[in-house]
């Protein structure tokens, strides 16, 4: 294994000496988080990305992080395509309707319980997927990796722990799978978007959020809820890292491509680490500090919430079907199912290290992909 590294590393570092040599100057790409620097899709998902173009080209390709005032999550897509950024985070749940078979796999939230796991899963499969490569296409996007959360449990401004305790809340969610589980709890679901729950929560016009515990510090959420129910409802991770302009990947020579993929599945893995182990870990010390009581489910919650993701999951690909007309979405679902199982066994064999996961992505992904097609 340490042979391989050193071998893995020396190839590195000439491709980085080729590429430098070979520009006179460094192409600056310009980098959209769309989120504040607290948040760990932009640090480390964005401050490490940077970091790894310059590295691992060898300084011919570089990174300037712009702010949420140059694009926000809500505008990303229109930053993206209109060349105002170059690479930004990009949440395919907002669009349904033009990312229907990534939104297939990305809403299977219910799946894993690995966040690393469900974040390369996630990336093989895009990779791989001709039918998400072509919505891709048709965005004019280019994918390169994909980040998950911690998983999401209850963040709410009352106790919640039976089933009775649900019923008429109004939450917020991520994701329509989410929303599916809330309204068969018998709550009411809201897609307000996660910059605006904080005052949602606070006017009193929402009564918490299905979401990572993680939230409660990006999101100063332990200011507005007063309890968080431990009660495991799967990851986030319908989300592109780094989403690329199409037209800046064009013009990106093939080695700049690997570069740029392999430094975004590092930074995925770094930010998967990030929010699904150790944030989460520092906002809930820090929630207990101010207050915020975590509450165990009772039996007959636990119960009720497990047939309802059961369920769900079962009825994944007929909805897709009749829905989006994703005919074979039984397979699709079949096939990442395989790869989530495949990932956790990865992940366990090399103990959640996320340097570790990433150069194994490197094999097992990025080896196998022509970067002289890839995304055009």
């Amino acid at each position: 294994m340490l042979k391989k590294s050193l071998v893995r590393g020396l190839i590195a570092t000439a491709t980085a000496a080729t590429l430098f040599s070979a520009g006179a100057m460094a192409q600056e790409l310009r980098l959209t988080p769309g989120l504040p620097p607290a948040h760990p899709g932009h640090t480390p998902l964005f401050t490490v990305f940077q970091e790894q173009l310059t590295e691992r080209s060898g300084g011919s390709l570089t990174g300037r992080i712009l702010g949420q005032e140059v694009a926000n999550i809500g505008n990303m897509r229109t930053a993206i395509t209109s060349g105002l950024s170059d690479t930004g985070m990009f949440l395919p749940a907002y669009f349904p309707s033009d990312l229907p078979n990534i939104n297939l796999v990305g809403d299977l939230s219910f799946m894993g319980s690995n966040p690393h796991a469900q974040a390369a899963a996630m990336t093989e499969y895009i990779v791989n997927c001709a039918d998400c490569q072509a919505e891709l296409k048709r965005l004019g996007v280019v994918y390169t990796s994909s980040h998950a959360s911690d998983i999401y449990q209850l963040l709410t401004t009352t106790p919640v722990r039976t089933p009775d305790d649900l019923r008429g809340l109004r939450l917020r969610v991520g994701g329509p799978q989410f929303a599916r589980w809330v309204e068969g709890m018998g709550a009411t679901p809201s897609n307000t978007s996660v910059g605006e729950q904080f005052e949602a929560i606070s006017q009193g016009v929402l009564d918490g959020s299905v979401a990572s515990s993680a939230d409660m510090l990006s999101f100063r959420l332990d200011d507005v809820v007063g309890y968080v129910t431990t009660l495991p409802l799967g990851t986030y991770q319908s989300s592109i890292s780094h989403a690329f302009s199409a037209r800046t990947w064009a013009r990106l020579s093939p080695e700049h491509r690997r570069v740029v993929a392999e430094s975004s599945s590092y930074a995925s893995a770094m930010a998967t680490q990030r929010w699904g182990f150790e944030l989460a870990e520092i906002a809930i010390n820090n929630a207990s500090d101010k207050g915020v009581e975590f509450l165990q489910p009772s039996p007959e919650l636990l119960e009720a919430s497990e047939r309802l993701k059961t369920s769900d999951l079962a009825a994944v690909p007929a909805m897709a079907a009749e829905r989006d007309g994703i005919s074979d979405a039984a397979a699709k679902v079949a096939q990442f199912q395989l790869l989530v199982n495949k990932w956790e066994g990865i992940a366990d064999g090399v103990g959640n290290d996320p340097a570790a996961i990433a150069e194994v992505m490197d094999r097992e992904i990025w080896d196998k992909v022509d970067f002289s097609t890839y995304g055009l």
